[in-house]
């Protein structure tokens, strides 16, 4: 499990699968543990929460496909003021939560997540890793985009340029 406080090497990455016509889907891939925050997610929730991870995935293939990221799939403001962080749910009454940055309805960059069964996710010790991973991908694009490391393609719909994240630090 990577840790908050050191500087984790991941890259974010297109998922094919669910991008389309619609909205681009990425995730993060941590380098360390050599898979993505998404398969994570799907790995610890898969045992019991098969139904749900099922409507997650298609309502996934649906944003990219279909009807774009429309703001009444994500529970906003799951972050701080401006970082664009929210939460994606199947069906508003169900209990697993998927954190994600939400760029408008043409792209997603989604993380990891798990069951909430408490008020606030800062109130949880899983769901509070988990906002707050993203919380920190979240200042990282912006960061090189203010930078002019990372940008939006012409469409708005892909992230060109430098992908990478914490390449350079000595660990």
């Amino acid at each position: 499990m990577y840790s908050l406080n050191s500087k984790v090497k991941y890259k974010l990455v297109k998922l094919h699968k669910f991008s389309g016509d619609e909205a681009s889907i990425y995730t993060v891939y941590l380098e360390a543990e050599q898979q993505t925050l998404f398969d994570r997610f799907i790995a610890e929730n898969a045992h019991v929460y098969q139904q749900e991870l099922k409507n997650i995935v298609g309502r996934l293939k649906s944003i990219g496909t279909k009807v774009g990221a429309r703001e009444q799939y994500f529970k906003q403001k799951e972050g701080k003021p401006g970082d664009l962080v929210c939460a994606l749910y199947d069906e508003p009454d169900k209990s697993l939560r998927l954190f994600c940055i939400r760029y408008g309805k043409l792209c997603v960059v989604i993380g990891g997540g798990g069951l909430k069964n408490v008020d606030a996710w800062e109130d949880d010790p899983k769901l509070s890793i988990e906002a707050t991973w993203m919380i920190n991908v979240s200042k990282d694009i912006y960061d090189k985009m203010q930078e002019g490391e990372l940008k939006w393609s012409a469409d708005g719909f892909e992230l060109e340029g430098d992908i990478n994240f914490n390449q350079d630090d000595d660990e």
